[in-house]
């Protein structure tokens, strides 16, 4: 059992959690999940940073001391995590004494290393990031480049690290190893920081009070940063004297027994031990994780473990939002060189959740709390949501409209309705119970295992968005075997045959195989579609991807809807409703648009300020911009037509089969009929939107769209690679 260990930031307490933190906590829970069934020994690690000015601040405004605050918010995380079956092992708090007892021991070595030097230090500031920016850094206006947020003056002494004595050996690890830093223009963007030169950091504050106190510097405060990056270390027990007691003021469940260097109280929180609707996830913190070797006598030797071991087998995973990355790749890297610790092996940053084309923060006043989409559809709908809209790595928008879509389509039509037939015609007519004969030898079965494969390779590569279009590939598939074969007038003509009972096994174990693999996805609904299709015990290893694992002659129980259909225009209506603008009297009528657009420019030009764009004419749409992560979230690729023929009683439709250089054919449906034959298309190469979200157009579904221009008649012109062609399946970037 290879150890891995798997981490997410820990959360700041100065407010409660939003969409951008479960998000990760979300991601890093799928992945220990898969990792479990993959054979690793996981170490799941989360928790609160409750040190810092921004904590002082909120605590201060409320007039409670920042321990009361922290008590407060850490208590909202532990019920979001068992809302949502988060099966961490462990949860570290900053302000435990484990915790301060590795930080000290990291600055020991730092200053061991001769890396420490107490200078002045002085420059724009931002509270929030509890970092100092450059000139150069700020956004227009001093603004913070992350928040927004106004910037300002700050001047003290402080304690310093030498950064940029550590340049060229983080150069050299970032060549060295590749996928240190994922994804790729990531780690473009941290060499070429590093590249540009590294200044020497600010590692200790003195206006403040409450953080661990700097050893050797009276009035010195730790710096947030390098205090909240020692987590994941002091959560293994790096410090620990292995002759002392193991708990030494802390409990398996991750509760602050003790008080903090600042003197603050003892801790408020109760017992806050991380449960998961499931039994893995409800086990103890040390009935998983703790691998061979391990002594729980000692507290240090989960650190020799999981992160110093010394046939250098562990996986060592931070994940994190974009924004956090310069910290998790340079700074905290810097320190462990210092210190002679090992480094990350993988540092993967994903993207943001965006609002209204901005970034969601309480700064901004745009962030989304997930607990009316949890009350009214459950934990796991979210869960899925959040994993199938986003490409990891990118950013991607939250929208409530699109929530009910992927409700509707994916959950509700595909695999809902698609486990609902199976098992109300199994049980109609095989006395309640799983097909008596199962069948190895059909079209399904290919299917199945190229798309296990997909799934596997997708999971390794944290591309969580291609796992669950692979699974949802063989639910297309199962669709259609059935839509073929129509079962449901075999059983008016033919009763209970082999040949019925091969067909509705076949869709059953389809079904059972997309539930198995939506287990670190939907660890609750998914265990809901394995005994709603004859399989009692979820299965803990991925060996149970391969077909033929549904039995015969179990019982099915009566299903229940797992996912009713949401009424959207009623959904949005009750969500967002619309409040008609007040009309504004004029004392003048409206000037000609191209008299307003003088006049603005004129002022523009008699201020020297720029001016708004003028709006647009009702007969020009108005131009939207993209960033680069959203244009790159549309997949565009290169397909042969394979098969093209007319939509009954349409005479624009043509439905078509695609090679897209995947395992089966892709159905498409394009408007194209009145410029194209269907003879003309077959063999012609095309450009295809391959992940949009399927459609139904005359009754027939169409996954993805043909990408063509329109003449000033309005004629459709197909948009096709060069002459030579290109292999089918390249992406057109």
């Amino acid at each position: 059992m290879p150890p891995f260990y798997l981490t997410t930031p820990i959360y700041y307490v100065n407010d409660l959690p939003h969409i951008g933190h479960i998000f990760t906590t979300i991601v890093a829970d799928t992945l220990a999940r898969y990792r479990r069934m993959a054979g690793d020994d996981v170490r799941f690690l989360t928790g609160s940073d409750e040190h810092g000015q921004n904590i002082e601040r909120a605590a201060a405004r409320e007039g409670i001391t920042p321990l009361a605050l922290a008590d407060r918010v850490v208590a909202r995380y532990h019920e979001l995590w068992k809302t949502f079956s988060i099966s961490h092992d462990d949860f570290i708090r900053t302000t435990e004494p484990r915790h301060e007892r590795g930080v000290l021991e990291l600055i020991r070595r730092i200053d061991a290393a001769g890396d420490l030097y107490l200078a002045k230090h002085e420059g724009w500031y931002c509270s929030p990031c509890e970092l100092f920016y450059t000139e150069k850094e700020l956004s227009p206006g001093q603004k913070c480049p992350v928040h927004g947020s106004a910037v300002e003056w700050h001047s003290e002494e402080n304690v310093f690290f030498r950064l940029s004595k550590y340049q060229q050996p983080i150069l050299d690890w970032i060549d060295a190893n590749p996928e240190a830093i994922r994804p790729e223009t990531r780690r473009n963007e941290v060499r070429s920081f590093v590249e540009q030169g590294l200044r020497e950091l600010s590692v200790s504050r003195t206006e403040l009070a409450w953080g661990i106190p700097f050893p050797g510097y009276p009035g010195h405060t730790v710096y947030v940063w390098l205090d909240a990056l020692a987590n994941y270390i002091t959560a293994l027990g790096f410090g620990a004297d292995p002759r002392s007691e193991s708990a030494a003021g802390h409990d398996a469940t991750g509760s602050n027994k003790g008080s903090n260097a600042a003197g603050s109280a003892k801790s408020s929180t109760a017992e806050l031990t991380p449960v998961g609707s499931d039994k893995a996830a409800a086990a103890p913190a040390t009935a998983r994780g703790a691998r061979g070797g391990v002594d729980p006598a000692d507290p240090s030797s989960l650190y020799r473990a999981f992160w110093n071991d010394e046939e250098n087998a562990a996986t060592r995973l931070h994940l994190m939002g974009k924004d956090i990355l310069r910290f998790h790749a340079v700074y905290w890297p810097a320190f462990l060189m210092s210190a002679g610790l090992p480094l990350p092996t993988k540092v993967w940053a994903h993207g943001w959740w965006l609002r209204d084309a901005k970034k969601m923060s309480k700064s901004v006043g745009n962030v989304v709390r997930p607990d009316d989409l949890v009350a009214r559809f459950g934990p796991d709908a979210l869960r899925y949501y959040l994993l199938r809209e986003m490409v990891f790595g990118q950013d991607a928008n939250f929208s409530d409209e699109a929530f009910v879509d992927r409700f509707n389509s994916d959950l509700a039509n595909d695999l809902g309705n698609t486990a609902s037939r199976l098992v109300t015609l199994s049980r109609q007519i095989f006395d309640g119970k799983t097909p008596p004969k199962s069948c190895d030898d059909n079209p399904l079965v290919p299917v199945a295992h190229q798309v296990v494969a997909d799934y596997r390779a997708a999971m390794d590569n944290l591309a969580f968005q291609e796992a669950l279009r692979a699974l949802w590939r063989l639910l297309a598939e199962a669709n259609q075997y059935l839509v073929v074969r129509q079962p449901w007038k075999m059983i008016k003509t033919g009763g209970a045959t082999d040949a019925l009972s091969h067909i509705l096994w076949n869709g059953l174990e389809s079904v059972r195989i997309v539930a198995t693999g939506l287990l670190p996805f939907m660890p609750t609904v998914a265990r809901q579609v394995l005994a709603a299709v004859g399989t009692r015990v979820a299965p803990e290893s991925l060996d149970a991807l391969q077909w033929g694992g549904t039995p015969t002659s179990a019982l099915l129980p009566e299903l229940a809807p797992l996912f009713p259909r949401i009424d959207k225009e009623k959904f949005m209506s009750e969500s967002h409703p619309v409040t008609p603008a007040p009309a504004v009297a004029s004392e003048q009528p409206a000037a000609h648009p191209a008299a307003a657009t003088a006049a603005v420019s004129s002022a523009s030009a008699a201020t020297g300020v720029s001016a708004p764009a003028a709006a647009p004419s009702p007969s020009t749409p108005a131009l939207v911009e993209v960033s680069i992560d959203q244009f790159f979230a549309t997949e565009l690729k290169v397909g042969t037509v394979k098969l093209a023929e007319r939509v009954p009683k349409s005479d624009k439709l043509v439905r078509l089969l695609v090679d897209l250089g995947e395992e089966t054919l892709r159905q498409l449906v394009a408007g194209i009929g009145k410029a194209y034959t269907p003879e003309e298309l077959m063999g012609r190469q095309v450009v295809v939107v391959a992940n949009l979200k399927p459609a139904k157009l005359m009754g027939v579904e169409s996954r993805g769209m043909v990408l063509a221009a329109t003449d000033a008649d309005g004629k459709p012109i197909l948009v096709r690679p060069h002459a030579d062609g290109a292999p089918n399946g390249t992406r057109v970037k």
